[in-house]
């Protein structure tokens, strides 16, 4: 009986654990949604479609392709990978637009927002003539209901999903509601 008892006491701190990281990880998405500052963003289309991930939607962002001629400050050695700091700001149709983007951090500035990219790995040949960024903030994906995919990927295709989101002030982004035609199909509960 005597050995049970340190396995109960080991068993009890791990679940604790486990249920500490997992509430973070909830209530940090949650923060974000309840009091980010929300943003408007027009999809592009993604082509081709892949029929093999199961049911969500890709997404693709005006704001994820940024020329490389318009980026600030230094540019990290090639081949190593860094985040991008991208600053928004709303466009005279209401979508949000790069302003600027930078791989060092930018300073707050009333009526924008910055995000920041997931790192991307930096080459030469991104920087000739013309080359641009592909990058990503994490919220390229959306799950739907089994079997809605299709219709949500046919109306991306055709430029008229767009997707409201939320950025906190270190500039994580998440997905509040998914809309065709300006209208929400889906809006993301806070838990």
């Amino acid at each position: 009986m005597i050995a049970a008892k340190p396995f109960a006491a080991v068993a009890l701190l791990v679940a604790f654990a486990q249920t500490a990281i997992l509430g973070s990880m909830i209530e940090g998405r949650a923060s974000i949604l309840r009091s980010g500052t929300e943003v408007l963003l027009k999809t592009a289309p993604v082509d081709p479609r892949d029929l093999l991930r199961g049911d969500y939607v890709v997404l693709s962002y005006d704001i994820s392709t940024i020329p490389t001629g318009s980026l600030k400050g230094e540019r990290p050695k090639t081949g190593t990978w860094a985040p991008v700091h991208v600053r928004i700001m709303p466009g005279t149709d209401g979508f949000w637009t790069v302003a600027e983007a930078s791989f060092d951090p930018l300073p707050t500035q009333t009526g924008s927002v910055v995000l920041l990219s997931q790192p991307v790995e930096i080459y030469d040949w991104q920087w000739t003539d013309g080359g641009t960024l592909f990058v990503s903030y994490g919220i390229e994906r959306f799950y739907v209901p089994e079997g809605e995919g299709k219709p949500i990927e046919d109306g991306r295709n055709d430029r008229r999903v767009s997707v409201a989101a939320r950025v906190s002030e270190d500039g994580v982004a998440q997905i509040r509601a998914l809309m065709l035609d300006g209208e929400p199909l889906y809006e993301e509960p806070l838990y």
